[in-house]
């Protein structure tokens, strides 16, 4: 259990692959073509140009990858499953053979403890082993804004600018939420924040405006949002998916 914890977590690190948000503009077209591991074109429509092309989807316990119109593809067989995405540790892996394995063409996914890549196609290609592992050389970005508590409500500082929490106008949102938290993504000054707002959680920007809803019972803390440009929310506590920054469900 240990070494499968292990080697899930090497392939998370590895990626580090009011209305609607205005940073996401572009019309997207019908189809985009990708490649799988032999060469062969995989035709997948595009929904929205910001998000993968193939997404996790948890169904009955299981997980395996639908398209951006909610179709699966890959079919839902394993215990855990992550975005495609590059793998840092095979990228500088000392065996040269495995090096191919890091790209981006491939997920790292995890069925009755052993952990493997998958190709657009589902196929299996490579199963991790220790000895293939390289070391990850991955720069971590500091963070500009976090959570504050005041009086018991949590708000946003943008540490350079914050000195006195009696100065209302030296928060960048005052405090007034319920629960915030600061997502890991790639635009460090403009970050998603997830919020709860009179018991329920929705996602905010550093603006304070709403980017998803107060809709959802639960909105997971995870790297779903750096990896993928998308939310893993719930609304009964049970049942986890993902949505996307427009609140589409996939």
């Amino acid at each position: 259990m240990t070494k499968k914890i292990n080697i899930l977590l090497l392939g998370f690190c590895c990626v580090l692959a009011f209305g609607q948000s205005k940073t996401f503009k572009k019309k997207p077209s019908d189809y985009k073509i990708g490649k799988s591991s032999q060469g062969n074109t995989v035709n997948l429509p595009v929904v929205n140009e910001n998000i993968p092309l193939l997404i996790p989807k948890k169904i009955k316990g299981k997980s395996g990858f639908v398209n951006q119109k909610g179709k699966m593809v890959i079919p839902a067989e394993y215990d855990l499953v992550m975005f495609f995405g590059e793998d840092c540790n095979l990228l500088n892996s000392p065996n040269e053979k495995v090096k191919i394995f890091g790209s981006s063409d491939f997920a790292t996914v995890d069925n009755k403890g052993i952990t493997y890549r998958i190709n657009k196609n589902g196929k299996k290609v490579y199963q991790y082993k220790k000895e293939d592992l390289g070391r990850c050389n991955a720069q971590m970005q500091k963070a500009l804004f976090h959570a504050y508590i005041l009086k018991g409500k949590y708000g946003i500082i943008e540490d350079s600018k914050f000195k006195n929490p009696d100065d209302q106008s030296q928060f960048a949102i005052y405090p007034k939420y319920q629960f915030l938290y600061v997502l890991e993504g790639d635009d460090v000054a403009n970050p998603m924040i997830i919020a709860t707002y009179n018991d329920k959680f929705g996602v905010i920007d550093v603006n304070n405006k709403i980017v998803i809803p107060f809709e959802y019972s639960d909105i997971k803390r995870n790297y779903s949002w750096k990896l993928g440009k998308m939310f893993e929310v719930t609304k009964d506590d049970a049942n986890y998916y993902l949505i996307d920054s427009y609140n589409r469900s996939y």
